[in-house]
């Protein structure tokens, strides 16, 4: 009943971030950021931050990393907050993106089976069976161990001749 009660009183969103913080009547970000905001009132980017946390509640760590930069030209600003500031975008995660792999194709065609389909059909161009694998081998489709073996029993039966 008593939360229903501050829930009326206080906004969703500031009621929530309370809630989520571990020391709630600490926000040295918060700080920061109205010192930042009364030394250039004007920086879209300092704004920009200010509303960022006040919806979400947090910042990144890419957002703090530039924030930190802003609040060090600030000359009025306690060092401790900066250095507490600096603390916390420490404690936070650094996510590294894996390099792109090169894209190489699902099926690599076997050079060896392409001489083989290629001398047979020079020598019998009407084969059927081997008219089928070169269709197969032609799309991209990979030959199952059963057909690779009836090409190497037509090459030894048909070329040895």
């Amino acid at each position: 009943m008593i939360f229903a009660c501050l829930a009326k009183e206080i906004p969703k969103h500031t009621y929530n971030n309370i809630m989520y913080r571990k020391k709630p009547e600490v926000d040295i970000i918060d700080k920061v950021l109205d010192a930042c905001y009364k030394n250039n009132p004007d920086k879209l980017f300092i704004m920009s931050l200010m509303h960022q946390y006040e919806e979400r509640g947090w910042l990144s760590k890419k957002q703090l990393q530039g924030l930190y930069e802003q609040a060090r030209k600030v000359k009025e600003l306690p060092p401790n907050w900066l250095a507490t500031l600096e603390a916390a975008i420490l404690k936070m995660p650094t996510r590294y993106k894996s390099p792109l792999t090169a894209n190489t194709p699902l099926y690599n065609k076997d050079e060896e089976t392409g001489k083989s389909i290629a001398a047979i059909l020079a020598k019998y161009p009407l084969h059927k069976r081997v008219l089928f694998l070169q269709s197969k081998y032609e799309n991209n489709e990979v030959l199952n161990a059963i057909e690779t073996r009836e090409l190497e029993q037509f090459k030894k039966l048909l070329l040895s001749k």
